[in-house]
């Protein structure tokens, strides 16, 4: 049964505890609970709370039920105050990650991934991806070695290496990094002709700019690895371009005229030292023939010698019949010899007589325009068949 229903115990069943608060002016006449009487009652225990006296001429034990209200209420908001400092104080590191923490302003530990606790406000945390690459570009004008002026646009790759040190050393080491950056940079685009910034020579001064970049970052302790420094196409500033793209098309016409230069005498140098090696070559050959086949006569006459010492008829003889084969080889006469009554028919190779003409033409033509003269082989006194013959007939 409800409380408020006929019949039932309101006194015993009110909700609001007060037995005959509920009825407005006091009387006996039932209702709905009255509501500023509800405020007022928390009002009072809020008092009770932070140690004000209650309003009004309550009783004690009015004043005993807020102050164990308000303690409830003291409860409560510190257990929120201290879910709350425990939401803030746990935190998650990932794999990527590392964490600093600062115990009263000074280094404490460098937190690892997992699941960590630390302690604010005494304790401070700084947490950032340690391997992650970041970067940085940078475009401005420059003066080159020959006082010329360029903008060079470059981009910076790096990453945290020392997180203690990137917290700790340095209060903007991103800061100093475009500082350090704009210092090397200058510095290598200040030492280097303008062709070379321009050209072939990128690649050079982004190794230099690396390694004195690193040299510079190491020296201030901010805990950044240098990975990689990209320079790409320097151009002259648009004031001047013109200028400069006229200067690069004369370069080019340069280049161009050399190389045509360059391929044509590599085409005529080699050719001409070729003919003059075999000029060298035939002219050698031509001397070792001679002399080989001068050894090869004084041989021969030699052996002859002692040929016809041993048998001069026989030597002699032999020396006449291969010298008339010799002579008459080059002619075009034929000798018909036969007896009376004989009727043969003979044969006269008549093409091949004039073939052996044209031939022993050519050659004697030939030895002519050379200019070699046949030398004959003339035998001492003692070996001559004439001077033989003439002594026997004497």
């Amino acid at each position: 049964m409800a409380w408020n229903e006929p019949g039932g115990n309101s006194n015993n069943q009110d909700p609001w505890g007060g037995g005959g608060g509920g009825r407005r002016g006091g009387g006996d006449q039932k209702g709905p609970p009255d509501l500023d009487e509800a405020f007022r009652k928390l009002q009072d225990s809020l008092n009770g709370m932070f140690g004000n006296k209650k309003r009004g001429g309550g009783s004690s034990s009015g004043g005993g039920s807020g102050r164990r209200g308000g303690f409830g209420l003291l409860g409560v908001g510190l257990v929120l105050l201290l879910a709350v400092w425990l939401f803030n104080a746990i935190y998650i590191v990932d794999e990527q990650e590392q964490a600093v923490v600062l115990r009263f302003g000074k280094y404490h530990e460098t937190v690892g991934p997992g699941l960590n606790i630390y302690f604010p406000p005494f304790d401070r945390k700084f947490q950032a991806n340690v391997t992650r690459e970041r970067s940085y570009s940078k475009q401005g004008q420059m003066l080159t070695e020959d006082e010329n002026i360029i903008e060079v646009p470059l981009t910076v790759q790096y990453k945290i290496s020392d997180l203690q040190a990137f917290v700790l050393n340095v209060e903007d080491p991103e800061a100093s990094l475009q500082h350090a950056t704009d210092s090397a940079v200058r510095h290598v685009v200040g030492s280097t002709a303008m062709d070379q910034v321009l050209t072939e020579g990128r690649e050079a001064m982004a190794g230099e700019v690396k390694e004195r970049l690193q040299r510079f970052l190491d020296n201030y302790g901010t805990g950044i690895i240098v990975t990689q420094v990209n320079l790409q196409s320097a151009a002259a500033p648009r004031e001047v371009q013109e200028a400069f793209d006229d200067v690069i098309r004369a370069r080019e016409d340069e280049q161009r005229e050399k190389n045509q230069a360059e391929s044509y005498a590599n085409g005529v140098i080699p050719e001409a030292r070729g003919q003059a090696q075999r000029m060298l070559e035939e002219a050698s050959g031509y001397r070792d023939a001679v002399i080989s086949r001068a050894q090869g006569e004084a041989d021969r006459f030699s052996k002859l010698v002692a040929e016809y010492r041993k048998a001069p008829e026989v030597t002699r003889e032999r020396l006449y019949l291969e010298t008339m084969q010799e002579v008459m080889s080059n002619t075009s006469k034929v000798l018909v010899t036969g007896e009376k009554g004989q009727n043969n028919l003979l044969y006269l190779p008549l093409d091949k007589m004039i073939n052996s003409r044209n031939d022993s033409s050519d050659r004697s033509s030939a030895v002519s325009a050379s200019g070699a003269s046949t030398q004959t082989t003339r035998l001492p006194p003692e070996l001559d068949p004439r001077e033989v013959r003439t002594r026997e007939v004497r």
